[in-house]
């Protein structure tokens, strides 16, 4: 098998998007390098159009700007497209004006195992290897086998969402893609990404003021130390230890630290949790006061016919009852917390027969 072709130049770039097979649909996925460095960077464009399956270098290439223009004027094919949005809206500034995502599609049909890999097999009898999954795609040269890895992770997906189109109109559920999709596209739209406070990790909720404390520098800690060395955070240690340090801190108890720690990284530490125990408690951070429910017969009840209708409709419909709507949004319209139309979309009420 060939070597797909790699655009490795804005020159290239121009010339190749200029092409008459570049279609007036295509699809994408993309490579980055968070299992490898601090900050995530895109790495890898995987473009698939009716005439070409390509992959296009962002390391090599001055100016992505083209392909920024040619993806804003089209729709475009995605699978599990949240993190591969996520990162276009991070180096363009913006999405393509429609985004079709096959794993949304396929969950709508009520396929189980909803993987790309999953969905190739059971479209196209393909089994994908998934042997460079944890590649380093920012070294370069990129090996022919990774390359080829790559291009398989995008060359089905526009066959594959004709087809999903196609069983979507014939059970009456492709209004319910289309919609479910521009949900999902504007969500990453509106995402705020420098959240306040990102040391509160989940787990953060079992501490008290004197972990969320001790949390608070370890986290910042681990950014320092993360940063210097160039590597993602959980290489330095993980969400869940960290929790399971601020446990232990918090109860006055000593933690292990790590005997592949180099001593100028234990010593940094050592000194970070020297200064926590130092602040004053009236400067520990304050634990958030979650939303308390008042529990009642009549609330129960009303989650309850809600949950019934909700999992009848998913039988009848043969789908996962969370598409419908997840027990805590159910929650929320039950207690009055949130306005159906604000929490669903139309299709969903419709299914709860809340329209």
């Amino acid at each position: 098998m060939s070597s797909p072709s790699l655009v490795r130049s804005s020159q290239e770039l121009v010339s190749f998007l200029a092409r008459p097979g570049s279609g007036s649909v295509c699809a994408i996925d993309t490579e980055a390098d968070s299992l490898h460095r601090y900050r995530e960077s895109l790495c890898l464009v995987q473009f698939s159009c009716e005439a070409d399956n390509v992959l296009i270098d962002p390391l090599e290439i001055e100016d992505l700007a083209p392909l920024g223009e040619f993806l804003g004027s089209r729709p475009v094919w995605m699978h599990g497209a949240d993190y591969d949005m996520t990162m276009l809206r991070r180096t363009f500034g913006t999405l393509p004006p429609v985004v079709f995502d096959t794993q949304i599609g396929a969950r709508l049909l009520g396929v189980r195992r909803f993987g790309l890999a999953d969905l190739v097999e059971l479209y196209f009898g393909v089994v994908l290897s998934k042997s460079s999954q944890k590649a380093d795609w920012g070294k370069r040269p990129l090996s022919p086998k990774m390359m080829e890895y790559a291009l398989n992770d995008v060359r089905y997906l526009l066959p594959m969402g004709g087809r999903i189109c196609d069983e979507l109109k014939a059970r009456g559920r492709f209004d319910w893609f289309i919609e479910s999709c521009e949900a999902a596209r504007l969500k990453v739209m509106d995402r705020d990404e420098a959240r306040a406070e990102a040391w509160r990790i989940q787990g953060s909720g079992r501490l008290d003021r004197a972990g969320l404390n001790y949390l608070k520098f370890l986290w910042e800690w681990r950014d320092v130390e993360a940063a210097a060395w160039d590597r993602p955070s959980f290489m330095v240690v993980t969400n869940r230890q960290l929790i399971d340090w601020s446990l232990s801190l918090a109860a006055g108890q000593r933690i292990e630290i790590p005997p592949h720690y180099r001593p100028e990284r234990r010593k940094r530490l050592t000194d970070i949790l020297d200064t926590a125990r130092a602040l004053a408690t009236d400067e520990w951070p304050e634990k958030p006061r979650g939303l308390r429910r008042r529990r009642d017969s009549e609330f129960d009840a009303r989650v309850a016919r809600l949950i019934s209708v909700r999992d009848a409709k998913a039988v009848e419909l043969d789908i996962d009852a969370s598409l419908i709507a997840p027990r805590s949004i159910i929650e929320s319209i039950a207690d009055g917390e949130v306005d159906p139309a604000e929490a669903l979309l139309g299709w969903q009420r419709s299914c709860l027969a809340m329209d």
